[in-house]
C-alpha cells in the first residue's frame, strides 16, 4: 500500500461572514501549518492571540452545535470548518478567527469548500497516521437515537435521519473521499423546527440565523431560501456534523459509522470512545511483562550504571525489557512513602503529572544512553509536547512506563511515550531532549 502524505493548505486565504449562534461578524483565515499541527485557532482579537488546537478532550458543549473551550479562548460552532477540512483531506491548518465563531454562511459547508479551494492543499513529508477501528462500537441516546463504529477499510458513514413530526425521515450513506464529500455532503444545509426556533432564541441561541442559512420544518412544509437541495439533506447534513465532530479525534480513521437520529452530544461522545480505543490499541503494541526475563532486562543498581538520578528523584525501578535498540518498558512501584505524597496532596495522595513525565524522560534517556555507550550523562528536556493526563496516579499503583525513540542525531533524540496503570493510560506525550 503507498505511503499517504499528511497535508495543509497551500497558501492563506480568508472569508468574512456572520455566525449562527453568537451572530458576530467574524473573519476567518487558513494558514499553512507543519505536520502534526492538527487544527489550531488562534483567537487574534483577544490579547496575546491565544490559541486552541481542536481535540475531543477539550469540547466544552454540544447543545445545537459542538464548541470548544481551553483556559480564556473558547470557539463555538466547529463543526462545519472542521468537517470540510477533514472531508477535503486537510490534515494541519492554522485557524485565525477575530470573533469565537466561524462564519455560518448558507448553514452548509459550502463557504469553506470555496475558501480551500482558494487556499489549495499541499503535501508534507511526514506520513500520515490512521487508526483502523479494531472491534465495534455502539452509543446509545434517547428516543432511539444512537451511533456506531464498525471496523471497515475505509471512512464510511451512514446516517438516518427522522424526528418527532412524522416526516422527512431520510436515509443516506457515502465513503468520505473529497470528491464525495464536495459533490453530495458539503452543499446540504442546517435544519431547525419551528417550534424549537423561540427556545432556543430564549437560551441566547441562533441570533445570526435566518431564512438564508437555515432550514425551518414546520410540520410536513419547508420554509427555505431555496428549496431542497437533494432529496436526503437532512440525513446529509447529519452526516456533514459526524465527519466534523469525529474530526475531534487527530487521527485518519477507517470504520463505518452508523447512525440515526444522533446529535452532537452523541457524536461527540463517539470521538471519546474511538480516542478510547485508540489508547488501547496503544498499549497493546508493547506487550508488558511484570516478571524481568532476559539479558536486556535491568534491575535498580544496574538502572543507576547508567543514570545519574539518585533519590528521590530516580523515577525508574526496573527495565522491565528492551526491543531492539529504540524501544523499553519500564516500571515505577508507586508508594504512599514518596515524598511528593507529603505536599500533593496531603488528604488526597496524587503523583505530580511531571513526574510521570520524568519517569518517560528517564527510561527514553537509558535507551539513548545505553545506544551511545555513554552512561551516567545526563539528559536535559529541550521541550514536552502534546501531553495528556488521562487519570490520577495513586499510593499503591504500578506504574509501566512504555517508550519509543523516533528520531536520534548526535545528542539530540525525541521520543514518544505512555504511562500505565491496570492497563490504562494515565499519561503520554511526546519528548525531545539532549544528552550532556
Amino acid at each position: 500500500m503507498p505511503v499517504s502524505y499528511q497535508t495543509t493548505v497551500e497558501r492563506e486565504a480568508s472569508l468574512e461572514g456572520t455566525s449562527l449562534h453568537t451572530g458576530n461578524k467574524v473573519v476567518l483565515t487558513l494558514r499553512p501549518a507543519p505536520a502534526d499541527a492538527g487544527y489550531v485557532f488562534r483567537r487574534i482579537d483577544l490579547k496575546d492571540k491565544p490559541t486552541l488546537t481542536a481535540h475531543v478532550d477539550l469540547v466544552n458543549q454540544v447543545e445545537r452545535s459542538t464548541t470548544l473551550s481551553q483556559g480564556g479562548i473558547k470557539i463555538h460552532t466547529v463543526e462545519h470548518l472542521l468537517s470540510a477540512l477533514r472531508g477535503c483531506d486537510i490534515d494541519n491548518a492554522f485557524i485565525d478567527m477575530d470573533s469565537n465563531e466561524p462564519p455560518i454562511g448558507d448553514g452548509s459547508g459550502e463557504i469553506f469548500i470555496q475558501l480551500l479551494e482558494r487556499a489549495g492543499k499541499a503535501a508534507l513529508e511526514k506520513p500520515r497516521t490512521t487508526f483502523e477501528l479494531k472491534e465495534p462500537i455502539v452509543i446509545e441516546g434517547k428516543g432511539g437515537s444512537y451511533i456506531a463504529a464498525f471496523p471497515h477499510d475505509s471512512f464510511k458513514v451512514s446516517c438516518t435521519n427522522a424526528n418527532h413530526t412524522g416526516f422527512f425521515t431520510q436515509y443516506f450513506s457515502t465513503e468520505i473521499t473529497p470528491e464525495r464529500y464536495t459533490t453530495d455532503i458539503a452543499r446540504a444545509r442546517t435544519f431547525v423546527f419551528y417550534e424549537e426556533v423561540e427556545p432556543l432564541l430564549e437560551k441566547g441561541l441562533i441570533k445570526g440565523g435566518s431564512l438564508e442559512n437555515a432550514i425551518v420544518i414546520r410540520g410536513d412544509s419547508v420554509l427555505s431560501k431555496d428549496p431542497l437541495r437533494f432529496p436526503e439533506e437532512f440525513a446529509r447534513h447529519k452526516i456533514l456534523d459526524i465527519v466534523g465532530d469525529l474530526a475531534l479525534f487527530p487521527l485518519r480513521l477507517k470504520a463505518h459509522i452508523v447512525a440515526a437520529k444522533t446529535s452532537h452530544a452523541l457524536n461527540v461522545e463517539m470521538a471519546k470512545a474511538i480516542a478510547k480505543s485508540h489508547r488501547k490499541y496503544l498499549s497493546t503494541l508493547m506487550p508488558v511483562e511484570y516478571i524481568p526475563v532476559g539479558e536486556g532486562a535491568l534491575d535498580t543498581n544496574e538502572v543507576m550504571k547508567i543514570l545519574p538520578h539518585r533519590y528521590p528523584f530516580l523515577m525508574i525501578d526496573r527495565v522491565l525489557k528492551f526491543e531492539g535498540e529504540n524501544k523499553a518498558v519500564g516500571v515505577k512501584n508507586i508508594t504512599i512513602n514518596e515524598p511528593f505524597f507529603q505536599g500533593h496532596f496531603p488528604n488526597l495522595p496524587v503523583m505530580p503529572g511531571v513526574l510521570q513525565v520524568e519517569a518517560m524522560a528517564q527510561l527514553a534517556s537509558i535507551l539513548f544512553l545505553r545506544k551511545m555507550d555513554e552512561a551516567g550523562r545526563i539528559g536535559f528536556f529541550m521541550s514536552a509536547d502534546n501531553i495528556k493526563f488521562r487519570k490520577p496516579v495513586t499510593p499503591g499503583d504500578t506504574l509501566i512506563i512504555q517508550v519509543e525513540l523516533t528520531k536520534s542525531r548526535g545528542k539530540i533524540a525525541k521520543a514518544v511515550g505512555q504511562c500505565t496503570v491496570n492497563g490504562e493510560v494515565v499519561s503520554e506525550g511526546e519528548m525531545t531532549f539532549a544528552i550532556q
